[in-house]
């Protein structure tokens, strides 16, 4: 589809709407003794294994995850040695062993859905039961749920697990897995197509846009319930199933990146081109068609950034 010409007002405190723009669970900030996700089943760490009896390839994991996806290279894998290396954990687990340090809760479903699911304590090892062996969708670290009501869990050095999206079509407000909620922003607000550097920085913008405003919950519907983002323009599109191969990989890519300004999460806005966003103080918004044409030019996702949002950290 066509990029969208995006434009922002700052919201009016209360109860005025948002009319922004800035533009299935992962994980909680992985444990600070758990390594990256490199095939070993480590400290603080939750894995699976591709056979029973904790045999096979290793998949890794630092927090709870609601959608692995299912298709290379933009969904979790096996990446240890032997059996099932390389491929996709949805559906394909046979045994695990939890060294998170917080019981872990494996689902049938995805997005910590169904009434299928199994429990394993701190340090346990064990076999998947016949109803999900090769039948697993999401796991959740139980002592890590998700926020109710209005509340986050995320701070400026820790991503949320969810954020609420107001579905002004459907008058409703959801609650969305963080990272399944920037999968299905970003290829409808940046092309599938463009240079795998533009869709990086794309990612950087739309999660940090929307990690500032699930900082703050601070508009309600007109029946009163708390959002922190619309479904639209007004903030960012997001429409669910919309996700693609390619600006997954590049969200997957970038989720360790933290861009902050003065240490805190900043409303990264952007808009179509250099000219769209009208009297934006220069420094504080994005081209995303010029963030295309620099990265044909070579520019990597990280030189993109700095160019457009002035006085930016990037840390990971």
């Amino acid at each position: 589809m066509s990029v969208r010409i995006t434009r922002l007002i700052s919201r009016l405190a209360a109860a005025s709407a948002a009319m922004v723009v800035g533009g299935t669970v992962l994980a909680a900030a992985s444990p600070a003794s758990a390594a990256s996700r490199n095939g070993v089943c480590e400290t603080g760490e939750f894995c699976y294994y591709f056979n029973s009896d904790t045999k096979g390839s290793v998949s890794d994991f630092a927090g709870s995850v609601g959608d692995y996806g299912t298709k290379q290279p933009s969904c979790f894998d096996f990446k240890g040695p032997g059996n099932g290396k390389g491929k996709c954990v949805k559906n394909s687990a046979a045994s695990v062993w939890n060294r998170s340090g917080k019981t872990v809760r494996v689902y049938f479903n995805s997005n910590y859905g169904g009434s299928i699911y199994q429990d394993f304590k701190p340090g346990a090892k064990g076999n998947l039961k016949a109803s999900l062996k090769n039948q697993n969708a999401s796991h959740r670290l139980l002592s890590s749920t998700p926020p109710t009501g209005c509340k986050t869990d995320g701070t400026h050095s820790r991503l949320p697990t969810t954020i609420l999206v107001y579905r002004k079509s459907l008058n409703r407000v959801d609650r969305v897995d963080f990272k399944t909620y920037i999968k299905n922003v970003l290829p409808n607000e940046w092309r599938s197509h463009w240079p795998q550097q533009s869709l990086r920085a794309g990612a950087i913008a739309v999660k940090n846009f929307g990690w500032y405003w699930a900082l703050r919950s601070a508009s309600k519907t007109p029946s009163g319930q708390c959002y922190d983002v619309t479904d639209h323009t007004s903030s960012q599109v997001y429409k669910p199933g919309s996700a693609t191969a390619a600006t997954n990989a590049a969200v997957d890519a970038t989720w360790g990146v933290r861009m902050t300004r003065g240490g805190s999460i900043f409303k990264a806005q952007y808009c179509s081109t250099t000219t769209a966003c009208g009297n934006w103080v220069t420094g504080d918004w994005m081209s995303q068609t010029g963030s295309r044409d620099k990265a044909n030019a070579g520019w990597s996702y990280s030189r993109i950034l700095k160019y457009y949002y002035k006085g930016i950290a990037l840390t990971s």
